[in-house]
């Protein structure tokens, strides 16, 4: 392998899909990059690949490196290391590696898997003093890692300092005046222009707890367009390439999103092997790796509302449930199927429009609750229109929607108020208030038909339960002081009294606690 006279910015540790695409993309920013994996046919094919999209009369930027040892010595200090690893076991594996072959103690090493966001907070006190154990989530895929991902990076502040160049480089860019991604897929031309879709997270933990949150809108987001999609296949009875049509025109509206442009692709894409449209040959059953379930997971512990992410992640469930389905649909019965006049379907279609807007509002309000009430708890100081800009581009939920997002969040700091909900803002509560009786129409449809749409229903008992100023737990509270004494507040007194009812004494009284 070719030596260099002169140190190396940045050294990549795995180069699989991600670890790859991310040394390629650092190196067609103009940083010079040592590059390291247990296979050497990867090291090789990484080389390959860069002498083969280098353009004319450029410099090699990637040097691989035989071990780990050789990779430090390659590196200007304080030297930086990006782990591109599977989460769990294997960094840690990397990490003490690293050690024994002699890191230094100012020496950063970036995690960008998807690990767990506590074991992020442990790692970094547990190697602390060794080296700085930096954390930085990645979201944009593999084209994401090429050409432009959404980072959110969190850790020691310094170590930020020390990356931001690079990070602000690599990462995707947007238009700041429209929020429109600015993309250019081309090895060795990369995005200079625009806003930069990275931004400092916080402390340790918080840049994968963002992530974390990113994936549960992610997954209830994907669920609200398959639930679209079910009720206009079963409920209308179009065809797939009809509904793609839908979408695509969809996409050109308040609806524009990465995932409406790629879900209108699928549904034309005809199988090629028997013609017949791609989706209805892919098998019903979705897996998951985890992030949404730990969304909907942190949502209870914290007692934070997010119904319609935790929707998503037991539609996938039932999803996995394939023989029982099949026996079940034989013997539960259900409504006819919808019949409807074009007219109606016309009607019917809009209608959906609107109660997808709306119920990806309420996915979205609860996503970002979810990050407000965490980050109270672990007193973070989460800038959320600066979260929302940096999911404008480079990531799977990107979205014109996020726009609106972050505009909602800075008019709010403009006047120095805190916007405890999305719901609160005068663009969304407007919108909602607009749209509803339309989501109302596609629910009730939806039921009425016999078609599932947990995630578009939740979001509306969503919608409502925020609506109510009073709720029945008024009564739930009567129960549980009935059969265990469990106290409850009255509206007539003070906050935080406590009160119970004898309920059991022939002459029920009132005592406070």
């Amino acid at each position: 392998m070719q030596n260099h006279p002169d140190l190396l910015d940045i050294g990549v540790i795995g180069l699989g899909v991600m670890g790859k695409n991310l040394a390629l993309n650092i190196a067609d920013n103009h940083y010079n990059v040592a590059a390291f994996d247990l296979d050497t046919q990867r090291i090789a094919g990484l080389l390959k690949q860069e002498k083969d999209e280098r353009l004319a009369g450029k410099a090699q930027r990637i040097e691989g490196c035989s071990n780990l040892s050789e990779m430090l010595s390659r590196l200007a200090t304080p030297r930086v290391l990006v782990l591109s690893v599977p989460a769990g076991g294997p960094v840690d594996g990397v990490c003490n590696a690293l050690i024994e072959a002699g890191i230094e103690s100012d020496d950063i090493v970036i995690d960008t898997g998807n690990s767990l966001w506590t074991d992020t907070v442990a790692r970094e006190a547990h190697y602390a003093g060794k080296f700085v154990f930096f954390s930085c989530a990645v979201s944009g895929g593999e084209m994401g890692a090429r050409f432009g991902p959404s980072l959110m990076p969190s850790g020691d502040a310094k170590a930020w300092d020390r990356i931001k160049p690079i990070w602000q480089a690599i990462a995707a860019k947007v238009d700041p005046t429209t929020g429109l991604p600015i993309e250019r897929q081309e090895p060795g031309n990369p995005v200079t222009e625009g806003e930069p879709c990275t931004t400092y997270i916080g402390p340790a933990g918080a840049g994968h707890y963002v992530k974390m949150v990113h994936n549960g809108i992610e997954y209830a987001d994907m669920q609200l367009i398959c639930e679209a999609y079910q009720l206009l296949s079963d409920g209308c009875g179009m065809s797939a390439s009809e509904i793609g049509q839908v979408f695509a025109r969809w996409n050109k509206g308040d609806l524009n999103s990465y995932l409406m442009e790629i879900s209108a692709d699928v549904l034309s894409q005809a199988d090629p092997i028997t013609g017949k449209p791609l989706v209805e040959m892919i098998l019903d059953k979705a897996g998951q790796k985890g992030t949404g379930l730990w969304t909907a997971v942190s949502s209870l512990q914290i007692g934070c509302p997010a119904p319609t992410i935790a929707e998503a992640v037991y539609a996938r469930a039932v999803s996995t449930q394939k023989t029982q389905r099949q026996q079940l649909s034989k013997l539960l019965a259900g409504p006819q199927r919808m019949k409807m006049s074009a007219e109606e379907q016309a009607q019917f279609i809009s209608q959906l429009e609107n109660a997808l807007y709306c119920a990806k509002i309420a996915c979205y309000a609860q996503g970002f609750q979810l990050m407000a009430m965490t980050a109270k708890e672990k007193q973070w100081q989460l800038d959320f229109a600066e979260i929302a800009k940096i999911w404008r581009a480079g990531c799977i939920i990107r979205a014109t929607f996020l726009q609106s997002i972050t505009k909602a969040y800075q008019k709010a700091s403009d006047r120095g108020e805190e916007l405890a909900n999305l719901l609160m803002a005068d663009s969304f509560s407007n919108a909602l208030s607009a749209k509803q009786l339309d989501w109302r129409q596609a629910v009730a449809k939806a039921i009425i038909g016999g078609v599932p749409v947990p995630c578009i229903g939740s979001a509306l008992a969503y919608y409502d339960s925020y609506r109510c100023e009073t709720l029945p737990a008024n009564l739930l509270q009567g129960q549980r002081d009935f059969f265990g004494a469990h106290t409850f507040e009255r509206i007539d007194a003070p906050a935080g009294e406590k009160y119970h009812l004898n309920w059991s004494h022939s002459e029920r009284t009132i005592e406070k606690r």
